[in-house]
């Protein structure tokens, strides 16, 4: 029988363009839609963007817009990430729709109101207040010195130095991020969802431990629910009660029965998965609250893992003592890195901006094919390799399955005007139906989400193909026209066995699915391959090969700003990370003369920063070169730490280990470096003397005890 799915990926939230995670998750989310729609269900896979919360209101004032004109701005940009990666969304909403307004208000009352005891409780907590923003303060835009270590500068709820975690009235000399000027403490009535309650546990413990999530996740959540002792020695005990309320001002959806009060974001930001289901539901005429009722629903959500709490603790819990169905899965994925690991930072140059490669006219399904290959139904990281991208897609797509189409269509259309033969000899028959009869192995691994094996199989078979191809030689056949029965036989297989691999790739390569349908004639929208290809349309070329070009286009790049703006502006372009050899001057200091005077504004535009040396190791193939892994207080757009990759000639006078943990000082805003061996990203300083020969050795600056990575060398 038919599935009935509701399928969502987590909502994006309104405050920038998408970034390559985000279409990563979107493109894991549209393979497992296709093929549920090519397997027969009916699926409705719907977005929308999350707009509420302090900072979205605090980046519309910045840019001088209301909130809602401001998440309207973002909003008109996502059209051409979703049609140009060929994502396949029903509906993309908001959060600041009617339907979200009402769902929100309501699931809210209902959990209020229960017959059997509320779940919702208000309290009167401390809070810190700006009083010349005149609002109170997020924990995020709270700052002061951490009351464990000391380390200056961090955020409220948290020290990105030691790790440890607080409240935001345990920083010391606290201040507003937003004014500068120091906040008060003031009470505020707030409203909790009462997660501790004893109903919510066992509730909780059941559904998160009966075999719906991955393992790796049901366990990480089991650790949530017991006494534990964290890292920094603080106890944990379990459940705590979820604060869902903010004060006014805030962009976000009024709480019933309570003035000035708010739903905190992540509480209605959920909540869009249905309004935008109502909302499409609306357009077709259809009734929403029958629909939810359908005993035989799926409800499933694709989310990366730094979200796990709120879509396994928080919503989970509010559908359902809310009266609601609860989903049915979620599925969570890792992080995309870049190049063996590191994250991804814009600013320096290591992003893979979505836009650019589109405009760069890269085939958005060599990136849907290349995620495929290494998506699994583990909660793990991948890694985008530009080499391992460019000979995957080169030899797998092209390669192993486009040439098996190639190789057979000119010989079909001029000798035999594009007309198959279905006597495809008793070799020939067995390859077909072993190829054909992979069909349910691969709609398994498919509705696992276990694409990578996926793509390993179906390009198995492509090989099997090819060895066919090898064994006949289709090439020497068509020298003698008294083979043309051998040779219209074993093209016929080919282009047979070409029309099942493509509807087993159809749900990743859906645009060169359609121009495959287009070719043999055959309906590539569903999952069966027992239909024989009659004839083919002349061939036409159906993808390219990736290039060297195209890639280092791709990662060109660009220069790194200062992490905070110096008085002047960056140099346009610094030619050379060293400067040229000068005559050794025995009367000079070092050995060599003072360079010429410059002015402070010179000094400005070069930013040093302190950075910790989290790692550093032998560069293979190179003497002089050791590689470091740097710290300098950076984080990316998810406010996640970031390091840095540097190569630094100081071999001859390190061992690796003996760096490792180091403080030192680096040139932030260098321009990155494309070298053998990968990218540099900055320039760490050390001393040497200019005579090499009597004098050698080579000293890494090393800053005083106190100095913490990133601060700014004056």
């Amino acid at each position: 029988m038919p599935r009935q799915l509701f399928v969502t990926t987590a909502l994006p939230y309104a405050n920038g363009n998408f970034h390559i995670g985000h279409i990563m998750e979107y493109i894991q989310a549209d393979i497992w839609v296709r093929f549920q729609r090519m397997r027969g269900n009916a699926v409705d896979f719907v977005g929308a963007d999350d707009t509420h919360g302090a900072p979205i209101m605090i980046a519309a004032e910045k840019a001088g817009k209301t909130p809602q004109q401001f998440v309207a701005d973002i909003a008109a940009g996502r059209k051409q990430y979703l049609d140009g990666f060929h994502i396949s969304f029903d509906n993309w909403h908001s959060t600041d729709a009617p339907e979200n307004h009402e769902l929100a208000r309501q699931i809210y009352r209902d959990l209020r109101d229960r017959a059997d005891g509320s779940l919702i409780e208000s309290k009167t907590i401390e809070q810190f207040f700006d009083p010349e923003k005149n609002m109170f303060l997020p924990d995020r835009y709270i700052k002061g010195e951490c009351p464990k270590c000391h380390a200056l500068d961090q955020y409220g709820d948290n020290c990105e130095v030691c790790g440890s975690v607080y409240a935001p009235t345990d920083l010391i000399n606290p201040f507003s991020a937003l004014s500068g000027a120091k906040p008060e403490l003031k009470n505020s009535e707030h409203f909790f969802f009462k997660l501790s309650d004893p109903r919510c546990v066992a509730f909780l413990e059941q559904w998160t431990q009966d075999g719906k999530l991955q393992p790796e996740v049901a366990n990480k959540i089991k650790e949530w629910f017991s006494i534990r002792t964290n890292p920094d020695g603080s106890k944990s005990e379990g459940l705590g009660d979820w604060d869902i309320s903010r004060d006014a001002p805030y962009f976000g959806i009024e709480i019933p029965d309570a003035p000035g009060k708010y739903f905190y974001v992540w509480l209605d930001a959920p909540v869009g998965y249905l309004a935008s289901l109502k909302n499409l539901l609306d357009k077709r005429g259809l009734d929403y609250a029958a629909y939810m009722k359908n005993s035989k629903l799926e409800q499933y959500h694709f989310i990366g893992k730094d979200i796990v709490t709120f879509h396994t603790l928080f919503w989970p819990a509010m559908l359902h003592f809310s009266g609601r169905k609860t989903p049915d899965n979620v599925f969570v994925h890792g992080f995309l890195t870049v190049n063996n690991g590191e994250k991804m930072s814009k600013s320096r140059g290591t992003g893979l901006d979505p836009l650019k490669y589109l405009s760069l006219g890269m085939n958005p399904e060599w990136l849907r094919y290349y995620l495929a290959a290494k998506l699994s139904a583990r909660n793990e990281d991948i890694d985008f390799n530009a080499d391992d991208f460019m000979a995957r897609v080169n030899s797998d797509l092209i390669g192993k399955f486009v040439n098996i189409a190639s190789r057979a269509a000119g010989f079909l259309t001029k000798r035999f005007d594009g007309q198959l033969t279905h006597a495809f000899g008793a070799q020939g028959t067995a390859l077909l139906a072993e190829v054909r009869g992979a069909a349910d192995t691969l709609a398994q691994l498919y509705d696992a989400r276990e694409f990578g094996k996926a793509t390993r199989e179906i390009m198995l078979l492509a090989d099997k193909v090819n060895a066919y191809v090898d064994q006949n030689k289709p090439w020497d056949l068509a020298k003698d026209t008294a083979n043309n029965e051998a040779l219209h036989q074993v093209c016929s297989v080919l282009i047979n066995t070409f029309a099942a691999l493509t509807r087993y790739l159809a749900p990743v390569l859906p645009s060169l699915a359609q121009a495959v349908q287009g070719f043999v004639g055959t309906s590539m929208q569903d999952w069966n391959t027992s239909a024989d290809v009659d004839a083919i349309a002349p061939y036409q070329h159906l993808i390219a090969r990736v290039t060297p070009e195209q890639l280092d286009a791709l990662f060109e790049p660009k220069e790194a700003p200062a992490l905070i703006e110096p008085a002047q502006a960056a140099p346009k372009k610094i030619a050379k990370a060293a400067a040229p050899a000068t005559p050794v001057d025995p009367n000079a200091p070092g050995g060599e003369a003072l360079a010429p005077t410059i002015g402070i504004d010179d000094f400005a535009k070069i930013d040093l920063r302190i950075a910790k040396i989290l790692n550093c190791e032998a560069v293979e193939g190179s003497t002089k070169l050791l590689r470091l892994t740097l710290d300098v207080g950076e984080k990316d757009a998810d406010g996640q730490p970031t390091t840095r990759n540097v190569f630094s000639g100081i071999a001859s006078s390190y061992q690796p280990e003996q760096l490792i943990g180091k403080l030192t000082v680096m040139v932030a805003n260098l321009a990155p470096r494309k070298m053998k061996f990968g990218m540099s990203e900055g320039m760490v300083l050390a001393a040497s003397h200019a005579d090499e020969k009597t004098q050698p050795g080579i000293y890494v600056l090393e800053p005083f005890a106190g100095a913490q990575a990133g601060m700014r060398v004056h």
